[in-house]
C-alpha cells in the first residue's frame, strides 16, 4: 500500500470494516474473545466447520496442515448453489499473532480466483482485532471478487465465528 493511496469502502457494516487500498481488499473486525481462542478457532480443524461460510452453509475440512508449506482445503455446501472448494497453502505462521496463506476458489466461467492473504490477530484489552489483507493483484480482480458476493459471505462467516467464540 502506498502512503497516498485512496481507501474505498467496499460494504462495511456496524461490525465489520471492509475497504480496498490499491490492489488489496482489507477486512477488519474486533471479536469479543481472547486472541488465543480466536487463533484456535482459525487454526484447529475441529473448529472450522462451526463457523466457516455464510449462514446455511456446511463446511467440511478436507485438508488442513497448519505449517509453512502445508496445504489446506475446505468444501462448503449450501442448499441452493453447487459446492464451493476453497484451498491453498500456508506461507507463514506466527502462533497467536497471525498467518499468511494463499486463498483460492474456483468461479464458474472465470476459473481460479484469489491470492495471498495475511491475517493479523491483535490483542485489544482482552478482545481480538482480526485484520485480513487479501492481495488481489488488480482493481479488476477486486471487482470480480466483489461480484461473487464475497463481502456478504465474509460478514456472515465472521458473524458465525463470533457466535462460535461466544459458545466456546
Amino acid at each position: 500500500m502506498t502512503m497516498n493511496a485512496t481507501r474505498i469502502d467496499r460494504g462495511s457494516t456496524d461490525t465489520t470494516t471492509i475497504f480496498s487500498v490499491d490492489d488489496d481488499l482489507i477486512y477488519e473486525r474486533t471479536f469479543d474473545a481472547p486472541r488465543e481462542l480466536v487463533w484456535r478457532a482459525m487454526t484447529d480443524p475441529t473448529w472450522i466447520p462451526r463457523w466457516w461460510g455464510p449462514h446455511g452453509t456446511t463446511t467440511t475440512v478436507v485438508e488442513m496442515d497448519v505449517r509453512p508449506g502445508g496445504q489446506w482445503r475446505y468444501v462448503s455446501a449450501a442448499p441452493d448453489p453447487d459446492d464451493v472448494a476453497f484451498y491453498g497453502e500456508y506461507l507463514d505462521i506466527t502462533p497467536i499473532e497471525g498467518y499468511r496463506w494463499t486463498f483460492m476458489f474456483d468461479v464458474e466461467g472465470i476459473g481460479p480466483m484469489g491470492g495471498p492473504e495475511t491475517f493479523r490477530l491483535q490483542d485489544v484489552a482482552g478482545r481480538t482485532r482480526v485484520t485480513t489483507v487479501s492481495q488481489m493483484g488488480t482493481a479488476e480482480a477486486i471487482d470480480g471478487a466483489l461480484a461473487t458476493g464475497m463481502v456478504q459471505g465474509a460478514i456472515e462467516t465472521w458473524d458465525r465465528l463470533e457466535a462460535a467464540l461466544a459458545a466456546g
